[in-house]
């Protein structure tokens, strides 16, 4: 094992053996559950690659939302996609993935905003994101909808913005896991 190296790129720079490799690491990961949708929500923005040599050990990306609070519309970075192969986990690199996806967060955006899995949510507390206590929803072709499965696992880090973490929280829309 090398030194492990953070590269960023934007989803349009990466050539199609990247992200097929990206996509196989992702669908390892998650156990085979990372869906199209899912795949989908990580497209489209930056990403932070892990690599040790030529191998990809690592991904995290962030892609542009809206979420509404208090009255605004904040541009958001959403983060999607962070994980590390089985191997490498533990060693810093989930870290430094999202060391590199908070530089996009601080440069670009107003709020960063993630749903955390139940393994996930002491990493991303340790690493500063606070989790939203107040209610969920999403704005969808129906309306508003409470999302109040999703209320536990949702964390901020306001960048550019102070946000009322008790208070409502909207996202917009999209095909897929809303949150």
């Amino acid at each position: 094992m090398g030194e492990i190296e953070i590269r960023t790129a934007h989803t349009a720079e990466l050539d199609g053996a990247t992200l097929a490799s990206v996509r196989a690491l992702l669908a390892d990961v998650f156990d085979g559950d990372l869906s199209d949708a899912d795949w989908d929500h990580a497209l489209g923005g930056v990403h932070a690659l892990a690599w040790d040599g030529a191998e990809l050990v690592g991904h995290a990306s962030v892609v542009q939302r809206r979420m509404l609070h208090d009255g605004r519309a904040l541009r958001t970075g959403y983060v999607e996609a962070v994980g590390v192969r089985g191997d490498r986990q533990r060693k810093g690199h989930g870290a430094a993935l999202m060391g590199a996806i908070e530089r996009v967060l601080r440069g670009a955006y107003e709020l960063g905003a993630l749903s955390a899995s139940d393994e996930a949510i002491e990493f991303y507390t340790a690493l500063g994101w606070k989790r939203w206590q107040g209610p969920s929803y999403a704005l969808t072709p129906q309306g508003v909808v409470r999302t109040e499965e999703e209320d536990d696992g949702i964390f901020v880090l306001p960048v550019n913005t102070t946000v009322d973490v008790s208070g409502a929280l909207t996202c917009d829309w999209r095909d897929g896991d809303v949150w």
